[in-house]
C-alpha cells in the first residue's frame, strides 16, 4: 500500500508526520519504505539521525543536454520556437545561445532542428540515496545545487519506489510542498494521502489548494492538522466542508515532540496512532 503524505504549504511538519508513521509502523512489525521526494530539501534523513555523507549510492539522475554545432547551424530560429522552458535564447542572425539551468532535457529542439546541427549529452542533475535507520529503509533523491528543475529527479525516484515496492508491507510517500509537477509526479500511484496543514490563514488556502488536486487526481484524501490550537481551527474546518473531507489527526504544538525533532527521533503520540490506525483500518 503506497501512503502519501503531501501539504500545499511549506514548513507545516509534513516531513515529521511522513517520518512518525513510517516508524511507528515499523514498531507494529510491517516492513516499511520511506521515500523522501523532496528533492530539493530532503530532511528525512536528518529526522532518523541518519549522516546522508553514509548513505549508499543507488543511481544518478541526468539529462540529455542540447549542444549546437555551430558550423551546421543554419541560424533559423526553429530549436528556440519549439522550447517550452525557454531555454534557448537568440539573437537574430545568431547562432542560438543554451541557458542550461532552464533546459529540462526534453530533446525538442533537437526534433525541430532541421538540418541535424543539434546533438546532445548526458548531464547529471541528481542522484537517488538509500539509508537505514530505525528499521525504515529510506530512498531520497536529492537535486545539484544550481539546477532548477527538479521533476527529472522525482520522476526517477518514482521509478525506482515502483521497482521494489512489492518488497514492503507499506510505502510512504513524503512529497514537496505545493501543488506544482513535482508534487504531482509524487502522487501518481498512490492509494490514499494524508493533507498536513496548520491553523492558520495562509495554512488553509494552501490546504484548499492541495485538496483540489487531489481530486483531479482521484487520490482520496484526509486532514492532518499539525500544531493544533496556535491558530483558528474553524478556518480548517471551513475547507474540510468545502472538500467533504475528513480530519485525521490534530497534532498539538507541544514541546516533547519539537524535542524529539531537533535530536533526530521519530514521533511517537497519540495523535500519530491515529493516523497509523487509519491506514491499517483502511488496507483491512
Amino acid at each position: 500500500m503506497i501512503i502519501s503524505v503531501t501539504g500545499g504549504k511549506g514548513g507545516v511538519g509534513k516531513s515529521t508526520v511522513s517520518v512518525a508513521i513510517a516508524y511507528n509502523l515499523t514498531k507494529k512489525g510491517y516492513k516499511v519504505l520511506l521515500v523522501d521526494a523532496d528533492v530539493e530539501c530532503p530532511n528525512d534523513h536528518l529526522l532518523l539521525g541518519i549522516n546522508i555523507n553514509n548513505m549508499s549510492h543507488i543511481s544518478d539522475v541526468a539529462i540529455p543536454k542540447p549542444i549546437i554545432n555551430e558550423d551546421n547551424c543554419i541560424k533559423c530560429g526553429a530549436c528556440v520556437r519549439a522550447c517550452r522552458e525557454s531555454a534557448l535564447f537568440q539573437v537574430p542572425g545568431n547562432v542560438p545561445t543554451l541557458l542550461p539551468e532552464q533546459c529540462i532535457g526534453c530533446g525538442a529542439c533537437s526534433l525541430a532542428c532541421p538540418v541535424n546541427a543539434i546533438t546532445e549529452k548526458d548531464e547529471k542533475i541528481g542522484e537517488i540515496l538509500t539509508g537505514n535507520s530505525h528499521g525504515i529503509k529510506l530512498l531520497t533523491g536529492i537535486m545539484t545545487p544550481g539546477y532548477e528543475e527538479a521533476s527529472p529527479i522525482v520522476n526517477s525516484l518514482m521509478d525506482k519506489l515502483n521497482e521494489i515496492k512489492t518488497e514492503y508491507d507499506y510505502v510512504i510517500v513524503d512529497t514537496a510542498p505545493g501543488t506544482h509537477c513535482n508534487v504531482i509526479s509524487s502522487l501518481r500511484n498512490v492509494e490514499y494521502a494524508f493533507a498536513v496543514t496548520e491553523p492558520t490563514p495562509l495554512g488553509a488556502h494552501d490546504l484548499d489548494l492541495i485538496l483540489s488536486l487531489g481530486k483531479e487526481l482521484n487520490v482520496p484524501m484526509s486532514i492532518v492538522i499539525n500544531r493544533y490550537g496556535i491558530g483558528d481551527d474553524k478556518i480548517i474546518d471551513d475547507v474540510k466542508e468545502k472538500h467533504n473531507v475528513k480530519i485525521t489527526s490534530q497534532i498539538p504544538y507541544d514541546k516533547k515532540i519539537f524535542e524529539a525533532y531537533s535530536k533526530g527521533i521519530p514521533v511517537e503520540h497519540e495523535e500519530i496512532d491515529k493516523i497509523v490506525n487509519r491506514i491499517l483500518g483502511d488496507n483491512k
